[in-house]
Formats: structure tokens, sequence, C-alpha cells
């Protein structure tokens, strides 16, 4: 969702603190921070050879995620989100410091992190059902338990119907969909997504937005999201990593002070517009561009 309030109309808005929560924002923050840690990013760079010379793409990048919390990373383009979350997933190597999942090492791909990027990366030969049965048949699970669990995730995400249809046959918000149910089929620690509805239009992206947050409340799953969208951040996250550029490096971490469960109507609310003027002031003074090797 992207509906806001022109910049002209907030600055007339008295708005409170962004770092202001009500009572039950507070709690619920207070319960997060009381379960286990998922994810440790511990002082994470990453230095890529340019043609000038070394280039430092991500400079001690620090943060954890708690079981069932849903975290943003946003920032000005060339900052690092993307190398930040395929280091993450095992896809490259950090050249200092480590991320850890459960206390372990990250050294490569593995099924307890699952990926949703922003293209659709579905099996075309397959249908809905044998994509999503893919994960958990590798695993060496039976046709019968992999068809089980495929059927169960594509009821969490609205899709039963679809499930001997193929991908071509669908939209691309299902689409997206079908990967999301994909990778949770393989009952993933955290699930990490890489913009997945960059490539969608306005009134699908704010539907997947809507469904992501179902299947949040819903099961237990930990995300960690990447996004350029500030209000798509802000209705999604409990937490926002802000990233500045040159190099990617943590500015802030926001602990969002929207109420739970999210609406459309908060998007003109104190807090929404309180904390999107702290997004916009952060990545606002760092300026954007792409002139080092680290992706958006």
């Amino acid at each position: 969702m992207t509906a806001s309030a022109p910049r002209s109309t907030r600055s007339a808005i008295a708005l409170p603190s962004y770092r202001e929560q009500s009572p039950a924002v507070a709690a619920h923050l207070a319960a997060i921070r009381a379960r286990p840690v998922v994810l440790t990013v511990g002082s994470v760079g990453r230095v890529f050879d340019g043609p000038q010379g070394p280039v430092t793409a991500l400079s001690q990048i620090e943060f954890e995620v708690h079981q069932r919390e849903l975290i943003s990373v946003i920032g000005p383009s060339g900052c690092g989100k993307s190398t930040l979350i395929r280091i993450v997933a095992g896809l490259e190597s950090c050249t200092e410091g480590a991320v850890l999942l459960d206390g372990q090492p990250v050294a490569g791909p593995g099924p307890e992190r699952g990926m949703v990027f922003q293209s659709y990366t579905l099996f075309p030969w397959l249908t809905v059902k044998r994509n999503v049965m893919f994960g958990p048949t590798v695993k060496g699970l039976s046709r019968a338990v992999a068809e089980h669990k495929a059927l169960e995730w594509l009821e969490v995400v609205g899709l039963s119907k679809f499930a001997d249809h193929y991908p071509n046959q669908l939209s691309g918000g299902m689409k997206q969909r079908v990967a999301i149910a994909r990778a949770l089929a393989n009952e993933p620690r955290i699930l990490l997504m890489d913009e997945p509805f960059g490539a969608l239009d306005a009134q699908t992206r704010c539907s997947m937005q809507d469904h992501l947050l179902r299947i949040c409340a819903s099961v237990d799953v930990t995300v960690l999201f990447i996004t350029h969208d500030l209000d798509e951040a802000i209705h999604l996250s409990d937490r926002i990593v802000v990233l500045g550029a040159h190099p990617g490096r943590v500015l802030e971490v926001i602990e969002v002070p929207v109420p739970r469960p999210r609406s459309s109507e908060q998007f003109l609310s104190g807090p929404f517009l309180a904390t999107k003027a702290r997004l916009e002031e952060l990545i606002h003074g760092q300026g954007s561009g792409s002139d080092d090797f680290a992706a958006a």
C-alpha cells in the first residue's frame, strides 16, 4: 500500500513522536523481545573488488530478529539491501562478521531459510500443488505427506481451488502466493523476502500485503523483508532497520508504533505519519546511487 498524505499536509499536522508507543504497542513489542532470537546479524561487512579498488558495500551491520517477528530493511539505492539478504540466505558470503541462525553460523543455503524473490521463481511445467510439494519431496517426505503439506499451505494462502492449475494460468499476485506457500512448506525457521511485491501493480500489491499480514497472524513464521517502499515497511513491520549508503550501514532500528491489527485506515494516523516522516528524514539525507557493486 502506498497511499499517504502529501508532505505539505503532513507538515501542517502536529505529529506525535515516532518513539511514542501506546500501551498495546509497547506490550506487543515487549512480547516480541521476550521470544527467542532466531537470526543474529553480527557486525556483517561485505567488500567487493571494483575497477578502482575495493568497494565496501556493507559495514558493521548488526541486528537480531526474534521468533514471529516481521522486520523490514529499507534504505536508498546502493545501500546493499539485497546483498544483505543474499548473505543471510547463504547465497553470498560476508567478508567480516557472521550471520547466526539459532546460534549456528550460516555457511551456505539451507531449507531452514525460505526465500521469496521479486520474480516468480516457479517451475512452469509443474502444477501449483506440485510446485509446493517440491521442497518437502526433496527433503525425503513421501508423496502423500508432501501432498498433504502442500494442500495445507495452499489453504493458508487462499489458493486451494487452483491446486491443479499451472503457473501460466495465474495472475502475478497468485504466483507470489504460490511462491510463499512453497517456501513455507519446508517449515523454515525464517522466511526471507527480497522485494517480493515490487513487480506487482498497486492494487495487487495492497492485496499481497494483507495476505502476508494474515499469514503472519495465523502461523508461526518469522520474516526478514526487503523493501524500498516506506509505506509498505511501516504497514507490515514490527521493526524497521534503516540502512545508509556508501557504505551500507545501520542508521537506526525503529520500533513501529502503529497498533496491530493493521489496516489501510492507519495510513493517515499520527503514529504512521510520524514514522514515515522519520524514515524520510533518514533516507533523504543519505542521497542515492548505485556506483558500487552492492544490490539495492
